[in-house]
């Protein structure tokens, strides 16, 4: 496997993003493979923009004439090229959830779901897309994850696409659709003996050994902002306004910023109108370093180890958790976490009465929107936006013995009619039970 080299890049357009920032101490950087400040204070590094020059290009009806993917918004993203990686990306529904609003005596509920994300069906696809365009620029030819699941999905898939190299690496217990939903695009899969944080700590080793792009190593900067995109998504898709309130699911909290940030750039740029914006995160009881930190009003985060079936938000040490947590803070929000089997619960709610069938993070969003609503924590007039990250079929096992089983029969009319009002006594049983 080959480390990055020098390639033209091919651009016909001035970038508007300038370089890169420390999130801490306002060091500046070249646009390179880098994510930390390792001149001053070892902050994490973001990408900074012109947006002058993005306001002088950019208007609600250039965007609507662009593709029907992340990249309508390339303007605010940190690529170069005309010619970015698009499998076609973005652009999932943002569905009205009346049946889910009336269970949870809300009125303006939104789901936005990116359980149908392109290719992969989970939000990943978002950022590996920008992660693998910015790299192919750099230089690099193999690329690389440390992943709870969905991420390594979405990194072999595109790269395979843009015909790169690429070696995942993962813990080793992770639910089988995800690890098969990996190997089916023939990429190096290392399964590693133990939790993502262990993972990750490998995978910061490999990268400065091996020199290779590292999608949520050293090219964290670029990656995460195309998580910006479910942020500018929302705002068009509600009539270019913003939302009262929004939950999402927090693992290293880069998710929630992001989303922030893309609203904060739509209205520095006059895309939107400002307004308050509430934002809430949701995690697993077993995993929840941040949701504990906001209840006991700390500033830092205390590392965990993680022990939930909510893998792919299982990070017991969130390299973003502490940005996540001032703007909860700053917007009136609120962190709350969730048991395994609040969890369960969250993803057959949204099952029966959306027809989505999410993931176990997307179980503990729907699971903390409904423990906010019951909590009055919602205002049932404001409108709310849930992020689904990711889709069911990859994590079946959390569900496994929580659902119902077929009826078998016999290919005869009595036999379907005996079965049928079998059928209907245990749903008047069931419906009885949920009245008491």
């Amino acid at each position: 496997m080959t480390q990055a080299v020098d390639t033209p890049r091919t651009a016909s357009r001035q970038a508007t993003f300038t370089g890169l920032k420390c999130k801490e101490c306002g060091e500046t950087y070249q646009p390179e493979a880098k994510h930390v400040c390792e001149d001053v204070c070892f902050g994490p590094l973001e990408v900074a923009y012109d947006y002058d020059a993005i306001r002088r290009q950019v208007t609600r009806e250039t965007i609507q004439a662009g593709p029907n993917s992340i990249w309508r918004y390339r303007a605010f993203l940190p690529v170069e090229t005309d010619t970015p990686i698009d499998v076609g990306t973005g652009m999932t529904p943002l569905l009205s959830a009346q049946r889910l609003a009336r269970r949870l005596g809300l009125k303006q509920l939104y789901i936005k779901n990116d359980a149908v994300n392109m290719p992969t069906l989970s939000f990943k696809d978002r950022v590996v897309s920008v992660a693998l365009t910015r790299a192919r620029e750099l230089g690099f030819t193999t690329v690389s994850c440390a992943s709870t699941g969905n991420l390594a999905n979405s990194t072999a898939a595109i790269a395979a696409h843009a015909g790169l190299e690429c070696c995942v690496f993962i813990p080793a217990d992770l639910e089988a659709g995800k690890i098969l939903g990996t190997l089916i695009y023939d990429p190096t899969v290392m399964a590693v003996q133990g939790n993502y944080d262990q993972v990750n700590r490998l995978c910061s080793e490999v990268a400065n050994t091996k020199g290779w792009g590292f999608v949520n190593i050293n090219l964290r900067p670029y990656y995460s902002e195309g998580s910006k995109t479910l942020g500018f998504e929302v705002a068009e898709q509600l009539g270019w306004q913003l939302p009262d309130h929004i939950v999402a699911p927090l693992a290293s909290g880069s998710l929630f910023s992001k989303i922030h940030k893309g609203f904060q750039e739509f209205i520095k740029v006059g895309l939107v109108e400002d307004k308050p914006v509430r934002f809430s995160g949701a995690q697993a009881e077993g995993c929840s370093p941040i949701s504990q930190a906001f209840k006991e009003g700390r500033d830092f985060i205390t590392p965990v180890k993680p022990n939930t079936i909510a893998k792919s938000i299982a990070i017991g040490n969130p390299a973003d958790g502490v940005y996540a947590l001032d703007i909860a803070r700053k917007t009136n929000g609120t962190i709350e976490d969730v048991t395994d089997a609040e969890i369960i619960e969250g993803i057959k709610l949204l099952a029966e009465t959306e027809g989505i069938f999410t993931e176990t993070a997307g179980g503990t969003t729907i699971a903390v929107l409904k423990k906010l609503a019951e909590a009055g924590k919602i205002n049932p007039d404001e409108t709310t936006v849930a992020y689904i990250t990711g889709n069911g079929l990859k994590t079946q096992e959390a569900v496994k013995g929580y659902i119902g089983e077929p009826l078998t029969i016999e290919p005869k009319l009595n036999s379907f009619e005996r079965a049928w009002e079998r059928a209907n006594t245990l749903n008047r049983l069931e419906w009885q039970q949920t009245l008491v």
